[in-house]
C-alpha cells in the first residue's frame, strides 16, 4: 500500500489554485492589517518619531505613564459611558421599531427609507448641524425659551456635552440597526408565531418567547457593531466639542489623536492606541463564545 506524499498532494492543481485566488487578499491583509497591528505594538514601547532614526526604545514607560496618568482614566470613563449609553437606546428603540414595522402598515416602505437615512448621511456634516442646533443661541434653545424654560449650555457645560454626543451617535446608528433587525425578524418562522397564537400567548410572551431567541444572532452582531462603532467616535467629538469641556467629552480615539498630532507624541499615542485594540479584541472574544454557544 503506497503512501501519499505530503508535498505532491500539497502542490496538487487544487491547492495551487486555491493559493493563487488568496494571495492577493493574504497580501492585502498582510500590508493594511497585520503589519500596521505589528508596528503600532512596537511603536508603543519607544518614544516614536517621524523617522525610523528618531525612534528610541523605552520599554514600558509609555503604559506605565498611561495608568498611572488622571486624564487617561478619564478618558477611559468618559468612553466607557459614552459606549455603554449609546449602546443600549441604539438597541432597544431599532429592535421596538423593527417589530412594528415588521407587520403590515400603511407607508411602511416610506418609513424604513425614513429611519434608514441618518445612516447613509456624513457625520460631519451632522456633526456640523448638532452643534448649531445645540449653541447656546441655536434653536433648541430658543424653543425652550419660549416654553419659559432656562436655557441650557449644552456644549459649555460637563453634564450636558456628552448626552448631545450620545444623541447624534445613537441617531446615526439607528437605522442600521433598524434594517438589521428586520432582516432579522423576516427569517423567523411565521407558524412559531401561530401556534402560540393557538395556545392563548399575548404579545408580550410571543416576543419573550419567540422574536427575542430568534433574534439571538442579529443582537449578538448589532451589539457588537454598535460597540465597534461607538468606540471609533472621532468626528462628532472633534466637530461638537473637542473633547472639552474640561475634558468631558474626550474619548479614547480623539485622545490618540491629541496625544499623536497635536503633542506629537506618537509612542504615549501608540500605546493608547494598544489599549484601544485590546478593548475591541476583548468585544471580538465574547462575541465569538456567545455566538458559539
Amino acid at each position: 500500500m503506497s503512501k501519499s506524499n505530503p508535498i505532491s498532494s500539497w502542490l496538487d492543481r487544487d491547492s495551487i489554485a486555491g493559493s493563487l485566488f488568496l494571495a492577493p487578499a493574504l497580501i492585502l491583509l498582510g500590508v493594511f492589517l497585520f503589519y500596521p497591528i505589528i508596528y503600532l505594538l512596537y511603536l508603543s514601547f519607544t518614544t516614536g518619531s517621524f523617522t525610523v532614526a528618531g525612534i528610541q526604545w523605552i520599554g514600558g514607560r509609555n503604559y506605565l505613564r498611561l495608568f498611572t496618568d488622571a486624564d487617561f482614566w478619564q478618558v477611559v470613563g468618559n468612553t466607557a459611558y459614552f459606549t455603554i449609553a449609546t449602546v443600549i437606546p441604539t438597541i432597544v428603540i431599532p429592535l421596538g421599531l423593527a417589530v412594528l414595522l415588521n407587520r403590515s402598515l400603511a407607508l411602511r416602505g416610506v418609513l424604513r427609507t425614513a429611519y434608514f437615512i441618518p445612516s447613509i448621511t456624513s457625520l460631519v456634516a451632522v456633526g456640523l448641524a448638532f452643534r448649531w442646533l445645540f449653541q447656546t443661541d441655536g434653536p433648541i434653545n430658543n424653543f425652550l425659551f419660549q416654553w419659559n424654560l432656562n436655557p441650557i449650555p449644552w456644549l459649555s457645560s460637563t453634564v450636558w456635552a456628552m448626552p448631545v454626543l450620545i444623541l447624534l451617535s445613537s441617531w446615526k446608528q439607528l437605522g442600521f440597526n433598524l434594517v438589521v433587525f428586520i432582516a432579522g425578524l423576516q427569517i423567523i418562522p411565521q407558524s412559531l408565531y401561530e401556534a402560540a397564537e393557538l395556545d392563548g400567548a399575548n404579545g408580550w410572551a410571543k416576543f419573550w418567547y419567540i422574536t427575542l431567541p430568534g433574534l439571538k444572532p442579529t443582537l449578538i452582531f448589532t451589539v457588537l457593531t454598535t460597540a465597534i462603532f461607538t468606540l471609533r467616535s472621532f468626528e462628532q467629538v472633534y466637530i461638537i466639542t473637542g473633547g472639552g469641556p474640561l475634558n468631558s467629552t474626550n474619548v479614547l480615539v480623539y485622545y490618540i489623536y491629541e496625544q499623536a498630532f497635536a503633542n506629537f507624541e506618537f509612542g504615549y499615542a501608540a500605546a493608547a492606541a494598544t489599549i484601544l485594540l485590546a478593548i475591541a479584541a476583548v468585544f471580538v472574544y465574547f462575541y465569538l463564545r456567545v455566538w458559539n454557544e
